[in-house]
């Protein structure tokens, strides 16, 4: 099955109490693609200016990424610099420069509209409308939205939601979208709004699957170094739908596997600055931290007390 993601190709600025980095690839659809290729093939749509270090891009293309989608713009590049407090829970957005991003319009190529599973990065709920009317053969759509969406674009919004059938976003987002601070609550709200399953990221806490009568939790990776949390949302929804397009199946139980798989993609983001943590990561690596979950989660309960 072909994997398609639409969203940013950006160039970030951390600082974290363990370093930093200047100018490091980012952006969702590059943490996507770059976690995403390790277990099966991904086609990118962006935008970058004409300052971006194109080369670096093509450098990952053999790990199984195909960036032809991505437009050209003369101007500046799509760049973020952000600053992480001790414990990398919370950060603080010290510039965010659009660029050529502002005025994005994705323009797919014509063999990619008949990518059969498609990701939204987080974008205006417009543009995202946009991409699926170029892709109406698509049999499985999941989006990524944020607060700023949620609080500007709310109509626009909920139409794209009417459309898709993967909603992806944090706690903090689900509650925000739907007005309840309790998660459970939240999610079956989204679910009432259209989509057939909602994944909720909890950082390091896990990530929440719901839908219809399934509630399925995973844990993140037990790690004892973590260096740099930016991109690790778009990694797990990188390594969560190409399990499932490497799969081909879209079930209950695949869905659960996938879940566990975006986990696993979420903590080599983490390891590392950027997109570091993935370099030289194999799919063996991978398959190894996915089953280490089962020992990390799977318990024989003894016969019922007396």
């Amino acid at each position: 099955m072909s994997l398609l993601v639409v969203g940013s190709v950006a160039l970030d600025s951390i600082f974290t109490p363990f370093g930093e980095t200047a100018d490091a690839l980012g952006g969702s659809a590059v943490f996507f693609s770059v976690a995403g290729a390790i277990l099966h093939p991904v086609r990118v749509v962006g935008v970058v200016g004409s300052d971006y270090p194109m080369q670096e891009l093509e450098l990952l293309a053999p790990r199984g990424i195909d960036w032809s989608g991505v437009e050209h713009a003369a101007g500046e590049s799509f760049r973020w610099k952000g600053k992480y407090s001790y414990d990398l829970q919370s950060r603080e957005t010290l510039e965010t420069r659009l660029g050529v991003f502002a005025a994005f319009q994705p323009k797919l190529p014509a063999h990619f509209r008949s990518s059969e599973f498609l990701f939204l990065g987080n974008i205006d709920p417009e543009l995202q409308l946009g991409v699926l009317d170029q892709v109406p053969t698509a049999q499985l759509v999941a989006c990524d939205t944020m607060n700023y969406w949620i609080q500007g674009k709310r109509d626009a919004l909920m139409a794209l939601l009417r459309r898709v059938d993967i909603l992806m976003v944090n706690d903090s987002e689900a509650r925000e979208l739907s007005g309840d601070w309790n998660i459970h609550r939240a999610g079956r709200w989204i679910l009432k709004h259209g989509p057939k399953r909602v994944v909720i990221k909890q950082g390091e806490y896990g990530a929440l699957l719901m839908g219809g009568e399934q509630t399925f939790f995973t844990p993140a990776f037990p790690l004892e170094e973590v260096f740099d949390p930016t991109g690790a949302g778009d990694a797990f929804a990188g390594g969560f739908m190409a399990y499932l397009a490497r799969s081909g199946a879209v079930s209950d139980v695949e869905f659960r596997r996938a879940m566990v798989y975006g986990s696993v993609m979420g903590s080599f983001a983490v390891s590392q600055f950027g997109i570091n943590g993935f370099e030289g990561v194999t799919r063996d690596q991978v398959e190894r931290r996915a089953r280490a979950f089962r020992q990390l989660t799977h318990v024989e309960l003894a016969e019922p007390l007396a």
